[in-house]
C-alpha cells in the first residue's frame, strides 16, 4: 500500500481538534487492540479524542493502554474527525445515523482489514490482505515515523494473535510474522497476551463450547458443517467474548466445506460464524447474501428472529 495515504491520514488527525474513535459492537480482540492502539497514537501526538463501543468493553486484554477510556455514550456529537476501525458496515458501529448524517465539516476516517462492501468515510484505508487492523497500523506508524513503544507494540501484537488465531488462520502471512516478531522485540509481551487471550476461558464457556460441540451436525447434501446455540446454552455470566474462537476451534473439522454457527442473542438478533479452510471456497459470499461480510475464510452475519426446532431441522421465525 502507498505511504502516501497514510500520511494523508495523519495529516487529517494532526488538523482535527476533536476526534471520536469508534469500533463495531461485540468488540473482538482485533477492534479493541487497534481502538487502544489509535489511542496511543493520539495521546502521543497530544490530540483531544474520545474512545466509544457500543457495547462495554469486557475483553481480557485489561493489560492494554487506554481500555479505560472507553464510553458506550457521548453527550454530543461535534467530533470533527471520526476514525472508525475494523469495520466495514457503518451500521455496525450503532452511529450510523450520525456518521452517515454528519455535517459537511465533520470528516470520516475508515482503518480496515476486512473486504469493502458500502464506502461511508471521507478517506478509506483498507487492506483485505492484511491479518488484522493492527497490522495495518503498523504500516502508518512505519509510513509517519512514528516511534513504536511498549504500549504500541503490545496492541499491535494483540490484535494480530486474536485475528490470526495465534497465526493458525490462513490470513496469516509472512509480514504478519515479522510485525509480531518485530513488536516482541520491542516489548510486546506475549505471555500475557496469550495468557490474556487464549487461556482463558472459564468454565461456563468451556460448556457453552461443549453444547456447542454436542449439537454439531453435518449437511451432507452440501457437505456443510453446523451447530445452533440456543440462549439457554449460553450461561448469563459469560462475557460475549469468552466464545472467541469457537469457530475458528470448529473449522478444524475434516473434509467439510465450510461451517456455520447459529447463536440466538437474548435482544431477539440471531449472529452467525462462518469458517471455512478450504481453499477454493470463499465463505463471504454466503456471509454477504445474508446481510452481512468478512473475508473469504472467515465471516459472519446477523438476522432478526429466534430460533425454532421443527421436524425437518431448525428454522428461523
Amino acid at each position: 500500500m502507498d505511504n502516501s495515504i497514510f500520511i494523508k491520514a495523519y495529516n487529517l488527525i494532526k488538523s482535527a481538534n476533536n476526534i471520536l474513535v469508534a469500533t463495531h459492537e461485540h468488540p473482538d480482540g482485533d477492534a479493541v487492540a487497534s481502538a487502544a492502539a489509535l489511542a496511543e497514537i493520539l495521546e502521543l501526538a497530544g490530540k483531544k479524542y474520545e474512545l466509544y463501543c457500543h457495547d462495554r468493553i469486557n475483553y481480557p486484554l485489561n493489560f492494554l493502554p487506554h481500555l479505560d477510556e472507553f464510553k458506550t455514550n457521548y453527550e454530543n456529537f461535534n467530533f470533527d474527525l471520526i476514525i472508525v476501525l475494523d469495520c466495514s458496515v457503518v451500521e455496525r458501529t450503532k452511529l450510523d445515523k450520525e456518521i452517515l448524517g454528519r455535517r459537511p465539516n465533520q470528516l470520516v476516517l475508515e482503518i480496515d482489514h476486512h473486504p469493502k462492501i458500502k464506502s461511508y468515510a471521507d478517506l478509506e484505508i483498507r487492506d483485505s490482505a492484511a491479518a488484522a487492523t493492527t497490522e495495518i497500523l503498523y504500516y502508518f506508524l512505519k509510513a509517519n515515523k512514528i516511534r513504536i513503544n511498549k504500549n504500541l507494540a503490545n496492541c499491535l501484537l494483540a490484535g494480530i494473535l486474536t485475528d490470526t488465531g495465534n497465526f493458525l488462520y490462513p490470513s496469516t502471512s509472512p509480514q504478519t510474522i515479522n510485525i509480531a516478531s518485530e513488536m516482541l522485540a520491542k516489548g510486546a509481551r506475549l505471555p500475557q497476551i496469550m495468557e490474556n487471550t487464549w487461556r482463558n476461558k472459564s468454565i461456563a464457556s468451556m460448556k457453552a463450547w461443549g453444547k456447542a460441540l454436542s449439537n454439531l451436525k453435518i449437511n451432507k447434501i452440501y457437505n456443510f458443517a453446523y451447530t445452533i446455540l440456543e440462549p439457554e446454552d449460553v450461561p448469563l455470566e459469560m462475557a460475549e467474548e469468552e466464545l472467541e474462537g469457537l469457530a475458528g476451534f470448529l473449522s478444524n473439522l475434516d473434509r467439510v466445506n465450510g461451517l456455520m454457527i447459529l447463536r440466538e442473542l437474548p435482544e431477539g438478533i440471531i449472529k452467525g460464524n462462518l469458517r471455512t479452510a478450504k481453499p477454493n471456497v470463499d465463505i463471504s459470499k454466503l456471509a454477504r447474501a445474508l446481510g452481512g461480510g468478512g473475508h473469504a475464510k472467515a465471516a459472519g452475519f446477523t438476522v432478526t428472529g429466534s430460533l425454532q426446532k421443527t421436524e425437518n431441522g431448525w428454522t428461523i421465525v
